[in-house]
């Protein structure tokens, strides 16, 4: 059945742009007990395969690019462009492959995107890699070498990526791209929820800071309770100006997102599980996002608005 794109409304909002996530790989160098990066399917990732991951992203383009007024999103909202954002699992593990997407993204018409841990980032691939993106989010969920371990942030031999480590990084990549925006995200949990990370978002000083609430999408052991949750938020009112909040409800249907195997995929309302479209390539992109489809205004809410048209 095809879910409706289209919320009720007089008003149409107009975006800067229109982000598309496409988590390339569910493989990952670390082992985050609340990751909700496990997708069903079996099958060769899509990304290590460079023919279709090219085609994909012309049609993609084809379909969402801002011109196209035949999108039914396009009654719901405008947009002025498209950026493609990679994710994972951890998508640096394959750096041949997110460079050449990036590559590929860009010269069809997106802008790019990519969120990491950060601990495969090396100086040599920030130079490479910083030029060609808009934005790079960097998960940030503890600065206590314990409750990182606690959680899963870590190599299989316990390997974690200091702060300073971090900061260096972050150092580079504005070197090589003046423009480039940072973002950090971090996922409120049972075993950070009492912590105060204002020092490090001050010193990392990001465009950005995005606060999630643990999605129970794979396992409900670290959920955080709504008071904890509230007072993490408060803790870090300092960060108001860049802090976005997102609670479990705002998560669903507010993404537009494609797993590794080239399906769009989407939260399901009780957030306990993932339905999906098919195989991009095999149906169109058409038809295989409104299998799925999302909620325009849940997805408005997220992103800058940059005006408001009156529906035709």
């Amino acid at each position: 059945m095809k879910r409706s794109l289209v919320g009720k409304g007089l008003v149409r909002p107009q975006l800067s742009e229109l982000v598309i996530n496409w988590h390339i790989t569910e493989a990952c160098n670390y082992s985050c007990r609340y990751c909700y990066a496990h997708w069903d399917g079996s099958g060769r990732e899509l990304a290590h395969d460079i023919p279709a991951s090219t085609q994909m992203l012309q049609n993609l383009w084809q379909y969402f690019h801002p011109q196209n007024l035949a999108n039914p999103l396009r009654r719901a909202m405008s947009w002025q462009g498209v950026r493609l954002n990679l994710a994972g699992g951890e998508p640096l593990l394959y750096p041949a492959q997110v460079e050449h997407i990036l590559s590929a993204a860009n010269e069809v018409g997106f802008t790019t995107s990519l969120i990491t841990n950060a601990s495969l980032l090396s100086p040599e691939l920030a130079q490479r890699l910083a030029p060609k993106l808009s934005m790079l989010g960097i998960s940030l969920d503890s600065c206590t070498p314990m409750t990182n371990s606690q959680i899963g942030r870590q190599g299989r031999h316990g390997q974690q990526l200091g702060i300073g480590h971090l900061e260096e990084a972050v150092c580079g990549l504005r070197r090589w791209n003046p423009k480039l925006q940072i973002k950090l995200n971090t996922v409120v949990n049972a075993l950070n929820c009492h912590e105060d990370l204002n020092t490090v978002i001050g010193r990392i000083s990001p465009q950005r800071w995005k606060v999630l609430r643990m999605l129970p999408v794979v396992t409900n052991a670290l959920m955080v309770s709504d008071s904890d949750f509230q007072g993490f938020v408060a803790r870090h009112q300092p960060q108001a100006e860049i802090m976005c909040v997102e609670d479990n409800t705002e998560m669903v249907e507010s993404y537009i997102m494609i797993d590794p195997l080239g399906r769009f995929f989407q939260n399901a309302s009780d957030q306990s599980i993932y339905s999906y479209s098919h195989p991009i390539l095999k149906v169109g992109v058409e038809q295989a996002f409104l299998a799925v489809g999302m909620n325009p205004a849940k997805f408005c809410a997220r992103y800058q608005v940059l005006a408001e048209e009156e529906v035709a």
